[in-house]
């Protein structure tokens, strides 16, 4: 895991900040995002019929895989003498591959802008979400971030 002082985020823009681990996707986490977010459809929460569907099987909700973010983003690098860092928002995201259920998830984190702000630093970070096995990245976002020291 890639560690970087908070101070010398500006001379990593364009640079590769780290690989996060692999992240498994059951059945009940799929089901549990669909009871929270008040989505279930059947492709995500019907094993019997999805199996007749387009994918052979239930797949995760976009949104859950996005809302992976932090989760991939924790482990992919660390920002050092920050104590703490919001979510600021999306510039874009896209979902060009399906998440079948029991894929495993990792991302490949890159650092596309740094600027200084009050109390600390805006990141604009690349995370592209790949699939094992899958040439097809599953989500590819631009995650704005911010971190304070």
């Amino acid at each position: 895991m890639m560690r970087i002082e908070l101070s010398a985020l500006p001379q990593h823009v364009g640079q590769a900040l780290g690989t996060s681990p692999w992240f498994e996707v059951d059945q009940a986490r799929i089901n549990a995002f669909a009871e929270v977010t008040g989505d279930p459809q059947w492709i995500h929460v019907d094993p019997e019929r999805a199996a007749q569907g387009p994918f052979g099987t239930t797949v995760a909700h976009g949104f859950f895989t996005l809302s992976l973010m932090p989760w991939f983003l924790e482990r992919s690098f660390e920002v050092l003498g920050s104590r703490m860092g919001v979510n600021y928002g999306l510039n874009k995201v896209r979902f060009p591959a399906p998440v079948p259920v029991g894929s495993r998830l990792r991302a490949h984190t890159k650092l596309l802008a740094c600027e200084a702000i009050s109390g600390g630093m805006q990141l604009v970070i690349e995370a592209q979400i790949e699939r094992e096995g899958s040439d097809k990245p599953v989500c590819v976002a631009e995650f704005v971030a911010r971190r304070y020291a």
